[in-house]
Parts: C-alpha cells; sequence; structure tokens
C-alpha cells in the first residue's frame, strides 16, 4: 500500500491495475524463496532462487497471462551440502529438469490491489494446476510489482524422499514479481 500521509485525501491508496500491453520479469527486483519446515517441524529451511525469467501480457480487459521461470540449479539455501542434495534425483533432479516453470493461463483483478491468478505450475516434469491471489504492491506507468504467497505440497510433483522423517510434505514459496513494460 501507498503512503498516503500529507497527500490527498482521496486518492487510492491502492495501485492502479497495469496497463495493457506486453510487460518483461525484471529479474534483477524480483525474487523467488521458499521455506521448509524440517526436523521433524522444529527447523524453518529458507532458501532462494538466485535466477528467474518471465514475461507476460495484459490484455485491454485488465486480464493477463504470462509465464515465470525458475532456474532450479540456482537454489540458494547457504549450505553448499543441502543445495547439492536438493538439487539431486532425491528433489528437483536438475540433471534433467534445469526449469521449474508457472504458465499463468488467467490472472485477472480481484477487488482493489489483488488479482486471482490461475495457472500450471510444472516441478520435474510433473505439471499441477495452480490458484493464488497476488497482492499488487505498485503500478505506475512503466512498471508492476505483484507479490504472492503460496503453500506447494512437494509430494504433488513427485518429490517423497524424507531422510529420517524429518520433513513435512509443505514448502512455502514467497514470490515478488516486478515487471516493466517493453
Amino acid at each position: 500500500m501507498a503512503d498516503t500521509a500529507g497527500t490527498n485525501p482521496t486518492a487510492s491508496t491502492h495501485p492502479a491495475a497495469p496497463t495493457a500491453g506486453l510487460w518483461d520479469l525484471d529479474a534483477d527486483r524480483s525474487s523467488v524463496r521458499l521455506r521448509h519446515r524440517t526436523m521433524w517441524g522444529l527447523v524453518n529451511v529458507k532458501g532462494s532462487f538466485t535466477r528467474v525469467a518471465g514475461q507476460g501480457e495484459v490484455r485491454p480487459d485488465g486480464s493477463a497471462h504470462g509465464t515465470l521461470t525458475v532456474d532450479a540449479a540456482s537454489l540458494d539455501t547457504g549450505n553448499g551440502k543441502r543445495d547439492t542434495h536438493l538439487r539431486g534425483p532425491d528433489f528437483f533432479d536438475v540433471g534433467t529438469h534445469p526449469r521449474l516453470v508457472f504458465t499463468v493461463t488467467e490472472a485477472a483483478p480481484e477487488g482493489t490491489g489483488a488479482a486471482r491468478v490461475n495457472g500450471e505450475l510444472t516441478v520435474i516434469g510433473r505439471s499441477r494446476p495452480l490458484a493464488f491471489t497476488a497482492r499488487l504492491d505498485e503500478a505506475v506507468a512503466d512498471a508492476v510489482t505483484l507479490t504472492a504467497e503460496v503453500v506447494i505440497d512437494r509430494k504433488d510433483f513427485g518429490m517423497t524422499a524424507n531422510p529420517g522423517g524429518m520433513m513435512t510434505g509443505a514448502a512455502t514459496v514467497s514470490v515478488t514479481a516486478r515487471f516493466t513494460r517493453r
């Protein structure tokens, strides 16, 4: 939400929806982070994917579609041994499946400052439908920033490894996606 202190009290505190056209993900100002409970729910393992790309199109009616692509090998949890294991065949299998892809089939405004997003997430060659609400945190003439937090069960994508029974199934993925007009 915008800070409205000292501004026109009748002005909207929510950013306006982006205008029609083609948009590219600004990878330097975007992030895909995850956290996952492990050690029998006692510890949150956190990490981020450091290489992301994407593009989208906003239609004249305000709806949109596009893709967000994540380089699976770019996962960084701050622990090299753990990262190597997560990139391996028990989890992301980056040698065979180098990318995670979220294809937005439809995103439409939902109330003020939000968008309902429907699409398909593909992880290690398995695709599943995914729907969530994203917040429109910023919208200016040539840039828009959306944020969302989504819970994803790794078992839905065939990631069933669970060394020592320490891991829960679900991970929380936090996305900040800043798009700029082409």
